[in-house]
């Protein structure tokens, strides 16, 4: 699944390439995703201005001229296609699902093999109080997330910290593979009960998501099977990975193995010895 850095790299190519230019034309091939596109889809957005294109959690919001703006998700495969080149666009793709066009010929397209993602209408003037938007958590790459606040949020929970991480009620977009990650360079053991954390240890934790989120974005994601950039190019954070897949393999820290277990049902890896 696309997680915080990846979906924030599809947003920064979507507003360097999209904002200001108006949707010329607008084609649904299927509306059935994980939750159904709206039927009035096609007539609401053509014709409009794209004003900006931003990310809240693993959202992408775009602001339009209109009454309505559009949220976009990638749900576990889903895709973002562009090309700016004024030509038409190729012969669709059997998991292509959404066309746009734009006057100056940009074609956008929303492909999903899984169809987990969605595209709803929101209303421009209040994103945030959106259904799918309302009950999440801090941003973990904005000034307000700190370590008191993880503190504050696992101080009474007996559940593993990195369970609680990927809590989005907490903290969004630090999704299994981040979160591994972060637990690795903050020293700190998957399986560290909540209430065991203490100040010092969550304000490490809070500053080794920040550096993990922020190294992947630079490096444009982590494509492990589907994720691709909106030019079909691949990201590159995979091959930083410390822990993350690396079963078996020798800690680049210390040497020794590094371990996988299961945790809610989601792989997690770890070093035993640097994190104890």
């Amino acid at each position: 699944m696309p997680e915080l850095p990846e979906v924030e790299t599809v947003t920064k190519e979507m507003a360097q390439k999209l904002v200001n230019k108006r949707i010329q034309s607008v084609h649904v091939r299927r509306y059935d995703l994980r939750w159904p596109i709206p039927k009035n889809f096609e007539q609401a957005m053509q014709g409009a201005l794209i004003k900006n294109i931003t990310r809240r959690a693993k959202y992408i919001l775009i602001e339009t001229d209109t009454e309505n703006g559009m949220l976009w998700h990638l749900g576990m495969s889903g895709r973002v296609k562009i090309s700016e080149q004024p030509s038409k666009p190729p012969i669709y793709e059997k998991h292509d699902h959404v066309q746009l066009i734009l006057q100056d010929g940009t074609w956008i397209r929303y492909f999903d093999p899984r169809r987990f993602g969605t595209i709803q209408l929101v209303n421009n003037h209040d994103f945030i109080k959106n259904a799918l938007l309302g009950h999440l958590g801090c941003e973990p790459l904005s000034l307000d997330f700190k370590g008191q606040l993880i503190k504050a949020a696992v101080a009474n929970k007996k559940a593993p910290i990195k369970n609680l991480i990927m809590d989005q009620r907490l903290v969004v977009g630090v999704g299994n593979i981040y979160a591994c990650e972060a637990l690795f360079d903050a020293k700190i053991n998957p399986n560290c009960p909540g209430h065991e954390i203490t100040k010092s240890k969550a304000d490490t934790l809070c500053l080794s998501i920040k550096k993990v989120l922020a190294n992947a974005i630079k490096a444009g994601g982590s494509t492990l099977k589907d994720y691709r950039k909106s030019d079909g190019s691949l990201g590159y954070f995979q091959y930083q990975f410390n822990v993350y897949d690396q079963a078996g393999q020798g800690c680049k820290k210390c040497a020794a193995k590094i371990v996988r277990i299961t945790q809610a049902g989601r792989s997690t890896f770890y070093c035993p010895k640097c994190q104890k």
